[in-house]
């Protein structure tokens, strides 16, 4: 039952729509009050950022898999750079995407991902990683500080379809 971690392409999309709709889910629960979209529409335009990605130099996925079941992935997409702001190389990564299957969770698939995703930033040389997650989401923001990320922004956001807080 150990997990193996790989890298996949484009071809592994269609593994991904149930484990996008869970983190989709996940985010309605830890942050409510806000209009989502149906999940059918929410993966349709996450996929279709996929397709836009992959085409980029640099981008990977990651898959965790336990006996031949995708229990996780990362999406990380590598930028140009450097950052306007910081002191940056010339190549950025940012983790569009960290989902890990519910069953899963706080077992160590997440750390897991990342641990690949370090280990391939390392062999394209980029040492400069972005990760967002939602204001409410401490469990997440846990995990990337325990990882020496930091926070460095805050998104603000006002948006129609959501009611005032």
């Amino acid at each position: 039952m150990s997990i193996v971690i790989r890298k996949a392409g484009a071809e592994s999309f269609e593994r991904l729509e149930q484990l996008w709709l869970s983190l989709h889910a996940h985010h309605q629960t830890v942050m409510p009050g806000y209009a989502y979209h149906p999940d059918e529409r929410s993966w349709e335009i996450r996929l279709a950022c996929y397709h836009e990605w992959i085409v980029s130099e640099g981008l990977f996925v990651v898959l965790a898999e336990r006996d031949g079941e995708t229990i996780g992935y990362a999406f990380v997409h590598v930028k140009d750079g450097p950052d306007d702001t910081w002191v940056t190389g010339n190549r950025m990564a940012e983790v569009e995407t960290l989902s890990v299957a519910p069953e899963e969770r706080g077992r160590g698939v997440g750390t897991l991902l990342l641990d690949a995703v370090d280990a391939e930033l390392e062999t394209l040389g980029i040492g400069d990683l972005f990760i967002g997650t939602l204001a409410a989401n401490s469990g997440a923001q846990e995990l990337y500080e325990r990882r020496g990320l930091r926070p460095v922004l805050v998104h603000l956001a006002r948006m129609s379809a959501s009611p005032p807080a």
